[in-house]
């Protein structure tokens, strides 16, 4: 048995989901391990990782809408310190996941036909967001 640990960085221009498939890529075969068990983590507090549709850009952009209505930007919230987007931001990180467990095998993350990793980023300024990777298996 074998781990591997490392980070990834995911620049993000502001609000939406972003896919950062091929950096999980390579990083999965960077380690040389075959078959395991793979765990990203999202080092932060208004942002999330989803694995979702890849193929449509509507299914991303209906999911984008829905979060929003879900937790919308308002005045309304006690916690505002870095503006209106800050508390809708932990709400939409709340309710989406901050880790991911996805099997390898053959060397590659396991994913569907149509699936893709991607950091949903819930604030609409441009941030450098850093997510935690390991690798267990051999």
């Amino acid at each position: 048995m074998r781990q591997d640990i490392g980070e990834l960085v995911i620049g993000t221009p502001g609000q939406g989901l972003h896919e950062f498939t091929p950096a999980v890529l390579r990083w999965v075969a960077g380690t040389g391990i075959a078959t395991g068990l793979l765990t990203l983590f999202v080092r932060h507090t208004s942002c999330s990782l989803l694995v979702q549709e890849n193929a449509a850009p509507a299914a991303r952009r209906d999911l984008e809408r829905w979060l929003a209505r879900l937790a919308p930007e308002s005045d309304g919230y006690e916690h505002d310190d870095e503006g209106p987007d800050d508390m809708p931001a932990h709400l939409r990180a709340a309710i989406t996941a901050t880790s991911l467990a996805i099997p390898v095998a053959n060397g590659a993350p396991v994913l569907g036909t149509w699936q893709g990793i991607y950091l949903f980023e819930h604030r609409r300024a441009a941030h450098r967001r850093r997510v935690a990777v390991h690798l267990i298996g051999g």
